[in-house]
Formats: C-alpha cells, structure tokens, sequence
C-alpha cells in the first residue's frame, strides 16, 4: 500500500460530501498544511475509523476531494475477538497508555475509578474530548482502519456489574499468588473465543492497590484474578504489557483458525 498521510474524519462527515469535496476543519488543515506540508494536488488516504479508507485528492488548502467516496479504496471488517483494557486512571501516564493501547491494537478502553485511587478529581467531560483527539492521531500514525472505543468512567464494581455474558474479564494483581497468568487465562478463553467472538479484557488496577472491599467482590463473582510479571509494574507499563499480551493472543487465535 502506498505511504500516504492519513487523517481521520467521521463516518457521518463522509456521507454528507458534495460532489466528492470534503471542507478541512481549521485544525485538519493545518495538520495537512503546516504540519505535513501536502501540497495541493497530492495524494492522502482518508479513513472513517470504522474500517473503510479511501484515497483523496488535496484540492485547495481547506478542501479535498474523495476519489469515489461511495466505494472505499479498502474495507476491513472489525474482528470478532475484541480487546478492552480497563485502566484506573492514574495520577499520571494515562495520555501515554491512550496511545501506545492504540497503536498496539486494542478496541476498548474504560478508564476506571476504585476507592484507592490517586487522582480522582477529573474534569471528565473535558477529559475525554482530550482523550479522543490522543486516540485519533494514535490511528492516524499506526494506521489502523478501526479507531478504539474510549467509554465513559465508572466505578470498578459498577463497571464489573455491567458486563454481559459476551465479554470475558481478568484482574490484573500483583503480590498475591494466582492460578494464571494472562496468557493462561487466555487460552482458558480460546474455546468461548472460537465458537462466539466476545469482548475480553484485562483490568489494571490503581497506584494504590485494590481495597479489601473491591477483592470481596472480585472474589464473590468469581471474577479471575492474573499476573502479568514477576515485578511490580508501573499502571502505564501494565497496560502495555497486558495490551500486548491481548493482541498476541488474538494474532494466534488467527493463525490456528
């Protein structure tokens, strides 16, 4: 595939085009312009974030024109095995876990509250404009076709209470013994993942570690507890490390179907 500069732009954007030409945002075009000085009449690809991309044509410093905006230059259907990492947001990193989560392949991200947690004083409805925009140029440099989903925050037990039986979930812990590690608990999973798709995630708990309460609950629901390291990782590096590990599992899954 040709090594063109992408940009993001919307599903609904895209279908409400005339004649093909797509007006730039002030900030898309100075990305385009300033940042990745696209001259007029060169190529870029622009991708809805929903699998579909098509190649267009920079007319005028704020306008493009799709090349057949009815019918994508690629498609990629989503899987059927998706990601979710869960992460109580900590006192600092969570920009950094947006993206590198991001460009590692996941498909959910929860940012979660608990009762140890660090920083709890967010402005929440500014942060996840911020975070969306982060997880936007994220795709646009890694060059998924599907953007992650970043949900509202909640509260961990009222998070866990939320799930439905397509979603699979595993606590991440550290400093108690455990009967698998996430690549275990994953092939655990493999027979569910095979036959049904699903959602599978792996929570990454607070600086502070998870109250007596929270582990009552995780334990009164059965809800597996795993290891990622015989260390003790960091909030930022344990989401990495998690994310990977995910992804890993879905490559494989792949390969032996």
């Amino acid at each position: 595939m040709e090594d063109l500069t992408r940009l993001i732009i919307s599903r609904e954007r895209i279908e409400n085009i005339k004649n093909n030409n797509l007006e730039l945002s002030k900030e898309e075009a100075h990305y385009l312009n300033k940042v990745m000085r696209i001259k007029n009449g060169k190529k870029i690809f622009i991708a809805n974030g929903e699998g579909s991309l098509w190649k267009a044509i920079k007319v005028k410093n704020d306008c493009l024109e799709i090349i057949k905006s009815k019918k994508p230059y690629l498609f990629q259907e989503q899987e059927i095995h998706l990601l979710g990492i869960a992460v109580v947001i900590p006192k600092s990193g969570f920009d950094d876990i947006l993206k590198m989560c991001t460009e590692i392949g996941i498909d959910y991200i929860q940012p979660l509250f608990s009762e140890r947690q660090i920083n709890k004083n967010l402005n929440f409805s500014r942060k996840i404009l911020r975070w969306n925009l982060i997880i936007k140029e994220a795709v646009e440099q890694s060059e998924r076709l599907w953007k992650p989903t970043i949900l509202n925050g909640m509260e961990i037990i009222e998070w866990l209470k939320n799930r439905n039986n397509q979603e699979r979930v595993s606590i991440s812990i550290t400093r108690e013994e455990t009967l698998y590690d996430l690549n275990q608990w994953l092939r655990k999973q493999q027979e569910f993942g095979n036959k049904k798709g699903g959602t599978f995630w792996n929570v990454i708990g607070p600086e502070g570690g998870w109250s007596s309460k929270e582990i009552d609950f995780f334990n009164k629901n059965n809800i597996t507890s795993v290891k990622l390291s015989d260390t003790i990782l960091r909030t930022s590096t344990a989401s990495i490390n998690a994310s990977s590990i995910l992804n890993q599992w879905r490559i494989d899954l792949k390969l032996t179907n």
